[in-house]
């Protein structure tokens, strides 16, 4: 249980959680982004197609007489609508993903170039260096 403690205490899995947690709102936030402000007017541009209905119907749904013929089986569709959908949003946030690393990439860059800038400091001398040089002074003194 210690280990575990240790584990759940380091930064790092903190900082996932959180981050896992905001690129699942961030997702969501896509989402309706594409389904509810990007593929109504593309929809409305195409003939006034609703993406999210498209479909490929197998089986028409079989809804049980009053006689109590039919088995009531449900409608069976490849939805392709809904697919298309769901590859906008996929790209959307790629893209976006895409731009925070690149974002990300390109600070490093400037801080490793501010680094290299920066003249280093002197190295200080070595023990022996500085053994040396009192030698040295006291023979002068000599």
């Amino acid at each position: 249980m210690k280990e575990f403690k240790k584990f759940i205490a380091k930064g790092n899995v903190v900082e996932m959680a959180v981050g896992l947690i905001m690129a699942t709102y961030f997702g969501a936030i896509v989402k309706s982004f594409v389904n509810d402000i990007l593929m109504p007017p593309i929809g409305k541009l195409l003939g006034g197609v609703d993406f999210s209905e498209l479909k490929y119907v197998l089986q028409a749904e079989v809804l049980e007489t009053a006689e109590g013929a039919g088995d009531g089986t449900a409608e069976v569709a490849i939805t392709y609508g809904v697919f298309i959908n769901t590859i906008i949003t996929f790209l959307i946030v790629a893209f976006a993903i895409f731009m925070v690393v690149k974002a990300y990439n390109n600070m490093k860059e400037r801080m490793a170039k501010k680094e290299e800038a920066a003249p280093a400091a002197p190295a200080a001398p070595s023990k022996e260096e500085v053994l040396l040089t009192e030698i040295r002074d006291l023979l002068k003194k000599q």
